[in-house]
């Protein structure tokens, strides 16, 4: 993205100019002495068999800066843990997969359960957590990165960019949030974050004025992307939703523990093209209504930590500001495409529009309802207090799987 502004309260990383991956990667390299490096890959057995994952497995082949990669499989029988053995067996890196299905990490949850410190949800978030966990009981890395495993257009130059700010030893960077521009078969793309994310918050600041928690997710170009690195002491302290508040979940936790000054984006790709969630307007326990319903919850969970009181005469008002704001956006967008030699269906998009605005007022309702609702995963410092000796068992578990 040819612009060098920096915008909003967190630092901003650009791609100035096409710098050489290869010069990015014998920096990286010299910088893993000093700073090892994990990537983690959230990833369904069902992306074994897909188009994304072989192409990135292949990549990641000849990346050099990597000391270990740890691998989350989800919806897995035995026999296709083994066949995962074999696909991942290809990577020269030290690699584990965690086989979340498999007796030994089932064993761990159930002991986990006992305790009330076990995900209640099945899911990505519950997937990141347990590799978040082995990462700090393997003690091999100092920074991590994580990104999905559906990426149709992944290339080294993507991990380079994520992981670089965390890892360079000049920097004070504690997390790193991937950007990019959201694009396939010639239509703009990324609904959730258009229509949904960047609306809502204008509306909130507009009905409640400046806030300083919601200045902070305004500054994110992507607040949606799953592509993510932080330092991994910072493993220890984050608590992981386990719904699709995931990602912002993350950016709220983040803020709680450190400055803005500590945190930054980057430009990752030109184009980015993965999975495409269908807007399920039939039920809202799926797609895309099922993303923003939880998206939503958590904004306002979050902001009511920040002292903002909710009710239902407030959050009508919050439906009828935010869809009138994202219908502007929708010009704005369908503009930018035609100008750009893309499609923009308007019609799909206010249809769009009208189901988030419905999530909206039925988030808030289950906000008031369920005060005590707790979505967040316990964070790894609250479980290794209970359960001293987790990680390592923990870690047994992994390594015993993967013999």
């Amino acid at each position: 993205m040819g612009d060098f502004y920096q915008n909003g309260i967190i630092t901003n990383f650009h791609n100035l100019r096409s710098r050489d991956t290869e010069e990015l990667e014998r920096e990286l390299t010299s910088f893993s002495r000093k700073r090892p490096m994990t990537l983690v890959l959230p990833s369904l057995y069902s992306e074994l068999e897909g188009d994304a994952l072989p192409r990135i497995v292949e990549i990641l082949k000849d990346v050099p800066y990597l000391e270990e990669i740890v691998i989350g499989l989800d919806r897995a029988s035995e026999k296709q843990f083994r066949q995962a053995k074999e696909f991942f067996s290809v990577l020269p890196q030290q690699h584990r997969i965690l086989w979340q299905d498999g007796p030994n990490l089932r064993a761990i949850d159930k002991k986990l359960s006992e305790h009330d410190l076990s995900p209640t949800h099945e899911g990505k978030g519950r997937n990141v957590w347990y590799c978040y966990g082995y990462v700090l009981a393997s003690g091999r890395s100092q920074s991590v990165a994580m990104h999905d495993c559906d990426i149709l257009t992944y290339d080294r130059s993507m991990l380079a960019r994520l992981m670089y700010p965390v890892a360079n030893p000049a920097f004070n960077y504690e997390f790193c949030k991937g950007y990019y521009f959201r694009c396939a078969d010639g239509e703009l793309k990324g609904r959730a974050s258009r229509l949904l994310v960047t609306p809502l918050l204008r509306t909130l600041k507009k009905i409640f004025g400046y806030n300083d928690y919601l200045e902070y997710l305004d500054s994110y170009r992507y607040p949606l992307s799953g592509e993510f690195s932080m330092r991994t002491d910072l493993l220890n302290d984050i608590r992981i939703p386990s719904d699709w508040g995931l990602e912002i979940g993350v950016l709220s936790e983040v803020k709680h523990n450190f400055e803005t000054r500590r945190i930054c984006q980057v430009d990752i790709a030109d184009r980015y093209d993965h999975k495409h969630q269908p807007l399920s307007r039939e039920s809202i326990d799926n797609g895309l209504s099922k993303m923003t319903l939880d998206i939503s919850k958590a904004l306002f969970r979050k902001l009511a930590t920040c002292g903002i009181v909710f009710d239902k005469g407030k959050f009508r008002t919050i439906k009828a500001t935010y869809y009138r704001i994202a219908l502007d956006f929708i010009e704005t967008y369908y503009n930018d495409a035609l100008m750009n030699g893309l499609s923009l269906d308007r019609h799909a998009e206010e249809e769009a529009v009208e189901l988030f605005a419905a999530n909206i007022l039925e988030a808030g309702k289950q906000f008031l309802d369920h005060p005590l609702e707790t979505p967040f995963i316990p964070s790894w410092n609250r479980v290794s207090s209970a359960l001293p000796n987790v990680l390592e068992h923990i870690y047994e578990a992994v390594e015993k799987d993967n013999e």
